[in-house]
């Protein structure tokens, strides 16, 4: 099962004590986690309709994630203020890009309004409509402001749903929860077997070892990875769509929080892009 937010969350606390102020990044991390626990249990208070067993079994047979735009449950109300909420955190703890400010942020907060469109075309994978977009703040940060605010929302949904997936048929390269595209891979068990983790709600899945999640390309030959001299750490290539994907061996030490190595394993990230490779899940 997915680390859950306040496990990650005293984690944290405990690096904090033990090595004083965390680094700024994980300082960002810390903040927003803190407002989506928040929402995650406003959330589970709420009742939120289900899926029928017979709709859940058509969904996954034929490839359909269990969660379209029009079911999820987004209180506009409490959707508003998470967003306003995210949007002044990014201002506080601001470090870039370029085209952004922590003043136009914070102005962002009392006059932009994050329109149900703006949402389904995120949550769509759509290109943000150019009235959407917020004047003046970097278009990489804006899809990183919605998707931190969309997160608690999803992760709701992902909880509720995720003990009604066939692990073994399922074996797509997205999401069977929200269609988002992995950014983590993780190897576990006797045989190694590889679980993908969704970007969007953290939902986590069986794959094959010897495929590309982003292009479905099985050609041996154009597909690779790397490994640190522990083992812990992996970097899968695919030389078709030049994409990358970091995976944690667990088998190495399953105490690890995934959420976490996402943050920690960032210098993996760099090596990738200077060997001229990108994160498949923002292709």
């Amino acid at each position: 099962m997915p680390a859950d937010t306040d496990s990650v969350l005293r984690k944290l606390e405990e690096r904090e004590k033990t090595e004083g102020e965390l680094p700024p990044l994980l300082k960002l991390y810390q903040a927003l986690l803190r407002v989506q626990a928040e929402v995650e249990r406003k959330l589970a208070s709420q009742s939120q309709a289900g899926l029928s067993r017979e709709a859940i079994k058509q969904r996954l047979e034929s490839g359909t994630p269990l969660v379209n735009f029009d079911e999820l449950a987004l209180d506009g109300e409490l959707l508003s203020d998470t967003f306003r909420q995210v949007i002044a955190i990014f201002a506080d703890h601001y470090a870039g890009p370029a085209g952004s400010s922590p003043e136009r942020l914070r102005e962002l907060q009392s006059e932009y309004h994050l329109t149900r469109e703006t949402v389904r075309s995120w949550f769509e994978k759509q290109k943000l409509p150019a009235k959407s977009l917020a004047r003046g703040v970097n278009r990489n940060l804006f899809h990183a402001i919605i998707g931190a605010t969309l997160k608690p929302f999803l992760v709701s949904h992902a909880r509720t749903l995720i003990g009604s997936i066939d692990q073994e048929r399922w074996r797509r390269g997205y999401c069977p929860v929200c269609g988002g595209k992995p950014d983590l891979a993780f190897l576990t068990g006797d045989q190694g077997a590889r679980w993908l983790k969704c970007s969007r709600c953290d939902t986590e899945w069986l794959f094959q070892r010897l495929q590309c999640p982003y292009c479905d390309n099985q050609n041996q030959n154009d597909l690779t990875y790397f490994t640190d001299d522990a083992g812990l750490y992996r970097l899968y290539i695919c030389e078709r769509c030049k994409s990358y994907i970091k995976a944690v061996d667990l088998r190495k030490n399953e105490s690890l929080l995934l959420p976490l190595e996402r943050l920690y394993t960032m210098d993996i990230d760099r090596q990738a892009r200077e060997r001229g490779y990108r994160p498949g899940y923002g292709l």
